[in-house]
């Protein structure tokens, strides 16, 4: 039996499909109160703003992909191990969990500071890290020689688009989407590509 989600997490969830359709901008506190069934006045027992679901979202995220990136970097496996294991991540998180697009994305832009500039070092921190895995992998001779910002950014823009097009129901199911899309990615980034399964 599934577990049941609490009013707040409810609200991030429709917060974050709002910010995903329409943009932070275009989304209301009135839209949002709609969507979870409470009335405007309501919604303020739960969130203060608009801004502080954003918030939310996005650090509690960027958190969530640090954990996971420590873990990878403590696997004793080598370097075409460990991207596949992140790819497997961001697939995982953008058809699980729409709150972590959100916040990897776009919206993050809309933050107020000091919030932008903390989400942004969080990111370059992140992003760092990966292309650090991919430098080890290409010093080591696991990975082609590319240049690791392109490989980084090539293979975070090649999984964007699932966002976009993925939602419950569809007829493929998300293990064979993770294994073909990684395995797609995999060959473009090794000497002797294999598929991942």
């Amino acid at each position: 039996m599934p577990e049941l989600k609490t009013k707040k997490e409810q609200i991030y969830e429709a917060a974050a499909r709002s910010f995903r359709d329409k943009g932070f901008a275009a989304t209301s506190m009135r839209d949002l109160a709609r969507e979870v069934g409470l009335t405007a006045s309501s919604l303020y027992n739960h969130i203060a703003s608009k801004e502080e679901i954003l918030q939310e979202i996005c650090f509690r995220n960027a958190r969530r992909y640090l954990e996971e990136l420590d873990a990878v970097e403590k696997m004793t496996g080598n370097s075409i191990e460990k991207v596949q294991a992140l790819l497997h991540l961001h697939i995982r998180l953008a058809t699980e969990d729409v709150t972590s697009i959100t916040a990897f994305n776009d919206e993050w832009r809309h933050l107020s500071e000091p919030y932008l500039s903390d989400f942004k070092q969080l990111r370059r921190d992140y992003e760092n890290r990966f292309k650090t895995i991919l430098r080890e992998g290409m010093a080591a001779g696991e990975l082609k020689p590319l240049d690791e910002s392109i490989a980084l950014y090539t293979l975070l823009s090649s999984i964007r688009w699932l966002y976009d097009w993925y939602r419950p129901g569809r007829s493929m199911r998300t293990e064979v989407l993770e294994r073909d899309l990684v395995d797609m990615l995999m060959r473009g980034l090794t000497l002797n590509p294999a598929r991942s399964d």
